[in-house]
């Protein structure tokens, strides 16, 4: 009985993985064109892993999708074996943008929670100035929104993105440089116990228009995190855990 209760429990986790793969801007929903599609819905196994910085091995990107006015310019060059494209999406600052996470590759139905499986954990979303969103391999993060837990019933970061469909929305801060940046995505499911984090991580190419002149400093991922971080030290159904932010501080510009 208890190896069948063990196995359950596991098909359940399983089951319950999910990734981010959709992007908002404004009302106009862009689908996957501007994310760096991961390989699967899994989470990052360690926080010193590469995959911090975008994901499981993110699709490269192949075009670019410049948006003005009514006008729609779409270029993108094939890449052997492969049709699929990822796009770099341009709005201004001060925009309001929605990251999306479902469970399921293209499943969007809100009957389903986007992350399931009593994955509980902190929401939190990061940007990085880069000189070409397309082919950028780091940056400098600095956190522009966070959902992490307050203690009451149903706010978890997690618990909130599935009372909303998947979705957390965001304004893009109105003082930041023009240009272009990775919007860094990431859930962090912290039901494994203390020492366990499961990050699930998605990078959205973006590019900001009619900016101020902020550059903010942030972190880089791999880096931004480690084990011994406050919050990973205690497993969340400990009575004595408290939450304590991981990374940089929500960015104010």
């Amino acid at each position: 009985m208890k190896s069948a209760l063990v196995l359950l429990a596991t098909v359940a986790s399983v089951s319950s993985h999910s990734t981010w793969q959709d992007l908002w801007v404004g009302s106009e929903d862009k689908g996957t064109t501007c994310a760096r599609t991961v390989k699967d819905n899994n989470p990052i196994a360690s926080l010193s892993s590469p995959d911090m910085f975008c994901g499981r091995g993110p699709v490269s990107s192949s075009g670019v999708c410049e948006v003005a006015g009514m006008f729609i310019l779409l270029c993108y060059k094939s890449q052997r074996n492969s049709d699929k494209k990822t796009m770099l999406t341009a709005f201004a600052a001060g925009s309001p943008l929605t990251v999306e996470m479902h469970a399921q590759p293209g499943d969007r139905k809100c009957s389903q929670p986007a992350i399931g499986g009593n994955h509980y954990g902190p929401v939190l979303i990061y940007m990085a100035k880069v000189a070409d969103a397309k082919t950028a391999t780091s940056g400098s993060f600095f956190k522009v929104a966070e959902d992490g837990y307050t203690g009451t019933t149903a706010s978890w970061g997690t618990e909130i993105l599935n009372a909303n469909c998947g979705k957390r929305a965001f304004t893009v801060p109105k003082s930041l440089a023009s240009g272009d940046y990775l919007v860094r995505s990431e859930a962090i499911a912290l039901h494994a116990g203390a020492g366990n984090p499961q990050p699930y991580v998605t990078c959205f190419q973006v590019k900001v228009t009619g900016g101020g002149s902020a550059t903010p400093s942030g972190v880089s991922f791999p880096g931004g995190y480690k084990t011994s971080d406050a919050l990973f030290q205690k497993a969340i159904y400990d009575s004595s855990f408290k939450y304590v932010s991981p990374g940089p501080a929500v960015y104010s510009g």
